[in-house]
């Protein structure tokens, strides 16, 4: 008889990525077991595509992804399959935008699928979000925004962060998601209210039909809490927040001990 397959769900930063942003050779060899035993393997992260695509084709893979925690799922090798992009509706964009110009913040960046809006210049961020070559505009975001967005950033100070997240909280509780990134990012990430990886990885879990009890998720940050609580084995890395381990099924070792092969190899005795 043969086993039934899981699906494994990977978040890539601290996670599936040692700290130098590389797949260890452990992690990609047990990856290709798993999937020549028939697993299926996913990714599920908050990067857009175009800066996990070169995971995606390191791996092998031939599965739909989820991009930006759930608010753009699609499938890189089939347009078939349909694409999910939940956006952030214009106007209420403007009033976040506002709000954080009134808070004296670093900067502000808007992304629309492939496209990054900076409120102004700034050399660090352009190089974190140069990967996978996306259309950067530089300006007043309320001035070049035109359409509804897929996620907004904001940039602060750190004394400014959980004021402008309890702002989020009593203003737009009803429209919006955010989240922190970590340190040594003091940003606050901000997409539609609802959405999170677990809604992008259930699409998935439903075209494959692959219960619940057979998902397997690992994830280091907030942006990972729904995903594990929703997996059948939601499984923390040994680096991951403690908020993150608190509600894990398990925990392995760190994203720069092999914590996902480890894993993987023991449970499904590869």
């Amino acid at each position: 008889m043969e086993t039934k397959p899981y699906l494994i769900a990977l978040d890539l930063d601290g996670t599936l990525l040692k700290d130098d942003k590389t797949i260890s050779d452990r992690s990609l060899q047990t990856i290709k077991k798993a999937r020549a035993a028939g697993h299926i393997v996913c990714i599920s992260t908050g990067r857009p595509y175009r800066s996990s695509s070169l995971y995606y084709r390191q791996m092998n893979l031939d599965t739909p992804i989820v991009n930006f925690n759930g608010a753009f799922v699609h499938h890189p090798k089939d347009e078939e399959w349909g694409t999910y992009h939940t956006t952030l509706e214009l106007d209420v964009v403007q009033q976040i935008i506002d709000t954080a110009v009134k808070h004296h913040v670093h900067n502000i960046l808007a992304e629309v699928k492939d496209k990054v809006y900076f409120h102004q210049h700034d050399e660090r961020l352009l190089d974190v979000f140069s990967m996978g070559d996306p259309e950067m505009t530089v300006g007043d975001l309320r001035e070049n925004l035109g359409e509804d967005v897929t996620s907004i950033l904001i940039h602060s100070d750190e004394k400014n962060v959980n004021k402008i997240r309890a702002y989020l909280s009593d203003v737009h509780a009803e429209v919006v998601e955010h989240r922190r990134w970590a340190a040594p990012w003091h940003v606050i990430e901000i997409i539609k209210k609802g959405i999170n990886k677990a809604v992008g990885l259930k699409k998935i879990a439903d075209y494959y039909s692959i219960p619940k009890e057979r998902i397997i998720a690992f994830g280091d940050e907030d942006n990972d809490l729904e995903m594990l609580q929703y997996a059948g084995q939601g499984v923390a890395m040994g680096n991951a927040i403690d908020q993150l381990k608190a509600v894990a099924d398990h925990e392995t070792k760190t994203n720069e001990e092999d914590g996902i092969a480890l894993y993987l190899e023991k449970t499904l005795s590869l």
